[in-house]
Parts: structure tokens; sequence; C-alpha cells
């Protein structure tokens, strides 16, 4: 899988809830800045660590560490993955938590 497939399903996803995020916006006081657009970008982007295939880099890693003779299987990648995404989208939420609701 190379780089543009991963963006191509970044830009799918982002595409797909554009038009929900707009209308919830808009019900909210239509701010372009709302908080609800910086709360896409993470769940677009860091969504894509959870599996194997979900970003470039991943499948980059595991070509890697099958051509050193330690190969790492889908569930496997999966079970460490979801680990990472629940952090750093637990993290991101924080931020936007502190951002625009506790010290806005």
């Amino acid at each position: 899988m190379s780089d543009w497939h991963s963006w191509a399903a970044i830009a799918v996803f982002a595409g797909a809830y554009a038009p929900i995020t707009s209308e919830l916006v808009g019900d909210m006081g239509s701010d372009p800045h709302h908080v609800m657009w910086w709360a896409l970008a993470p769940g677009a982007d860091l969504g894509g660590n959870a599996t194997a295939i979900g970003a470039s880099a991943n499948v980059v890693v595991l070509g890697i560490a099958e051509r050193n003779r330690h190969p790492i299987g889908f569930w496997e990648f999966t079970k460490y993955g979801l680990v990472v995404t629940v952090a750093t989208v637990a993290l991101s939420a924080l931020y936007l938590w502190l951002r625009y609701f506790a010290l806005a």
C-alpha cells in the first residue's frame, strides 16, 4: 500500500463526516474554528494507527519487520495499535477539552 492510499482513506473518512460536522457546527453558531472541526482531524488521522493497513507507515514497518525475519501478524499489530490509538485519541480529546472548554 503506498502513501497515497493512506491519504485517500483519510480523505474519504473526513469527507464523509465533513457534511455532518458542518451541519452540527451550523446548528451551534457557525464558527469556522469550532471545536468540532478540530475533533474531526484527530479522528481521521489517528484512527489509522489502529490496524496494520490503516496508515502507510504501518505497512512499511510490517514490510521491514518481515524482511528482517520478524514478521508481525495483522492481529498482533492490531493488539498494540489499538492501545496506541486509544492513548493518542485520549490525549487529543484532553487537549481539545482544555483548549476549547476548560481554559477558553
